[in-house]
């Protein structure tokens, strides 16, 4: 019996080609697109901030400020007669010259000139480099006064350097020391979660169907358990997750690359990945089963299966990054159990941690999927007693 069950829903899924597509087809596009999308945004050698010059001063040091200013990898010069339209134009008056060569104190200083839909944080980097620029200046005018007084103390000015990579070094925590976090890293385990909850839609359609055609009638009547019912829905979709899983995780690891983006490594726990999974399954499934016994048709299971998963998805972190998002949206993400699910990805995929890390997850997740059903199951019990 329980062999027969498990062979009918594997049969029903596989024929609807729909379902299918929704479960591994759309998953492995975002993963691609959203690899290919969020690649420069790890990238830290790339431009950030655009900006032009009007330089009215024409002097050494001007030329100098503007030449370190150029060399800055994290900024783009853009010429005045560009077509795109620069976030910040940086004027250097004229006079500008005075503070590095005399003591009347009657300085020049930069004017910038700020896009109006710039955010705070560019701002504050391009004032950061600018700063950096123009205390080079400062400390080359400094050092050629004293060339004149005392070589050993202009020598030692000379040493001074503002270059970021001579004076710190960066690494990221789990990660060898010259590895960098990459954008597949965050999309994989973020479009696997989405993925794995579309198992609503196929899952709560087929159960609906089979209750209208009076199917679960004739099990019921034939002596078969609830526990059994429902575990012969539950362990397909679980096995069907766990396909889910390692055919997205094939895809970051063989099919991004192919598109220039980085690959996806798998260096973390594979048995904390499975517990993970495991437990987003079943909280996937826990939903499944309760939207399946409370809707009355299958246009209604999937009008309402969809919506919450694209709910779910944007509380969660999965259409945006959580890093992203402001602090209280970062809290309240939290009350979507996609965002547990993606967390324990992350814990494995991206920070590399083991079983420990992950067992608040699968705790969170397999209990709500737990409680799900067994409030699907006594909805169900109650409209089994008034007939189905």
């Amino acid at each position: 019996m329980v062999k027969a069950m498990l062979v009918k829903e594997f049969l029903l899924v596989l024929r609807d080609k729909h379902a299918l597509a929704a479960l591994f087809v759309m998953p492995a596009i975002f993963i691609l697109i959203m690899s290919l999308a969020l690649k420069d945004a790890f990238n830290e050698e790339r431009a950030l901030v655009s900006y032009t010059v009007i330089d009215k001063d024409h002097t050494a040091q001007s030329e100098k400020l503007l030449n370190l200013l150029s060399e800055n990898g994290l900024l783009n010069e853009q010429n005045l007669t560009s077509d795109t339209a620069a976030q910040f134009v940086i004027t250097v008056p004229k006079g500008f010259k005075r503070q590095f060569t005399s003591k009347s104190g009657r300085e020049k200083p930069l004017v910038i000139e700020a896009a109006a839909d710039v955010k705070q944080d560019l701002l504050a980097l391009f004032k950061s480099q600018v700063i950096s620029a123009f205390m080079q200046v400062r400390v080359d005018a400094i050092k050629t006064k004293l060339e004149k007084r005392s070589a050993s103390s202009a020598r030692e000015l000379d040493a001074i350097s503002f270059d970021e990579k001579k004076m710190m070094q960066v690494s990221f925590s789990a990660l060898e020391r010259d590895e960098k976090p990459n954008s597949t890293q965050q999309s994989v385990p973020a479009w696997i979660v989405f993925g794995m909850f579309f198992v609503i839609i196929p899952m709560s359609t087929i159960f609906i169907s089979e209750r209208k055609q009076n199917t679960l009638f004739r099990l019921l009547a034939m002596n078969v358990s609830l526990p059994l019912l429902f575990g012969g829905k539950i362990i397909p979709y679980l096995l069907i997750n766990q396909l889910q899983v390692w055919v997205m995780i094939a895809v970051g690891m063989f099919v991004v690359p192919l598109f220039g983006a980085e690959a996806l490594t798998l260096d973390g726990s594979v048995g904390a990945l499975i517990m993970v999974s495991l437990a987003l399954s079943l909280s996937a499934i826990g939903l499944s089963m309760l939207i399946a016994v409370v809707v009355e048709s299958v246009e209604q299971a999937t009008t309402i299966g969809g919506i919450i998963n694209i709910l779910l998805g944007a509380i969660g972190g999965v259409m945006v990054p959580k890093f992203v998002m402001p602090d209280f949206m970062q809290t309240f993400s939290n009350v979507s159990p996609m965002s547990w699910g993606l967390e324990g990805f992350l814990d494995v995929l991206l920070r590399r941690e083991g079983i420990e890390a992950v067992l608040p997850e699968v705790a969170a997740l397999t209990l709500f999927g737990i409680g799900l059903l067994a409030i699907a199951a006594m909805i169900f019990k109650m409209k089994v007693r008034r007939g189905l």
